[in-house]
């Protein structure tokens, strides 16, 4: 039988403190090389984030100026449409309308009353 407290560190092909380690500082440093190329990225991200960010913050003031531009002369329009002219113009042309309606009308009756009775 082989007694329990053996020391296995002079066993072939196991290794010893100091290589296990260095071999967790082998595996430390890649993490932290990966963690590095990470953030490098995130970094180059944030950046071309904030760019666009910009040219969007400058794009939405053009926009605005636009929309304030826009607004007022809608603003003018409507006003230029409610004056006296505007709707006395729309007075008359609602009455052509209607008397071209009716002389219609009274043609379509003539030609009938004229037409003749079989």
């Amino acid at each position: 039988m082989h007694p329990i407290d053996e020391d296995t560190s002079a066993w072939l092909g196991c290794p010893t403190p100091l290589e296990m380690y260095k071999h967790q500082c082998a595996l430390l440093e890649d993490e932290i090389t990966q963690s590095q190329a990470l953030l490098r990225k995130a970094r180059q991200n944030i950046a071309g984030l904030v760019q666009l960010n910009d040219v969007l913050a400058t794009r939405l003031a053009e926009v605005k100026e636009v929309l304030k531009t826009a607004q007022v002369e809608v603003a003018q329009l409507k006003e230029r449409c409610s004056e006296p002219a505007i709707l006395s113009m729309k007075l008359v042309a609602e009455q052509r309308d209607y008397l071209f309606r009716e002389n219609q009308r009274l043609m379509l009756e003539l030609k009938r009353a004229e037409a003749p009775s079989t």
